[in-house]
This record gives structure tokens, sequence and C-alpha cells, in this order.
């Protein structure tokens, strides 16, 4: 899949396509798994769409702080998968540190808890 780094939207959206289908296969993966499975079953089962959606990523990747993070889309987007019943900021810290040391513009915190999924965009504000 190409995507075009400085990709966004009129709107202002940040990768609005890659976004889009992230968030159209982890909704599939909600229906069809529940909300009640562990958080690795929820990215083994992720890592099976990518791939069958040939999306380039890489799972837990390291940074160079030795930070591990769920994936890596696309080599522009970072995706955080919890699997608990309440995000906390630190959550949101978390993956807010993973995209500035990464100089990365965009990520997604998505928790398979909720009783209605609703994945988090964050941006990293510190890139235009």
């Amino acid at each position: 899949m190409l995507i075009n780094a400085n990709s966004a939207n009129k709107k202002g959206l940040v990768y609005p396509e890659l976004s889009y289908k992230i968030t159209g296969l982890i909704f599939k993966i909600q229906n069809d798994m529940g909300r009640l499975c562990r958080e690795k079953q929820y990215c083994d089962r992720l890592e099976k769409l990518l791939q069958e959606n040939n999306i380039k990523y890489k799972r837990e990747a390291v940074d160079n702080d030795g930070d591990r993070f769920d994936f890596l889309i696309e080599d522009i987007m970072v995706l955080e998968i919890k699997a608990k019943q309440i995000v906390i900021k630190e959550d949101y810290y978390q993956l807010k540190r993973y995209l500035e040391i990464n100089n990365l513009k965009l990520g997604l915190l998505v928790n398979f808890r909720n009783r209605y999924l609703k994945p988090k965009r964050i941006l990293n504000s510190k890139i235009d």
C-alpha cells in the first residue's frame, strides 16, 4: 500500500485513508471476537488481517529508546492495542511519547474491552 507521508485531507485529518482502513479492521476484529479476549489474541488477529490486506507493518517494533509498541503501520503510524477495563492517562502519555521519540505524526489507541469500540487518534503536535 502506497501512502503519502504528508497525506492530510482538507479537514486536516492525518493519513485519513490508512486510518480508515485500520479502523475498519479493528471493528471487524471486535465484531468477530467480542470484547473479552486477551490483548495478544487481538494482536494476532490484527496481524493476520494486515497481511491479508497487504498493509506493511512491524509487530512489537522497538525504537532507539528501547520502547516496544504493538504495531508500526506503514512506517508512519503507531497502533497500540489494549484489552483492559479503563484506558488511563498513562496509556495516552505512553503513545504520545512513542510518537515524539520516533518523530511520527499519528497514533491510534484502541481498547477492545470497551462496550463500544472508540479508537482514539493521538497526534504528535511537534510535527507540522
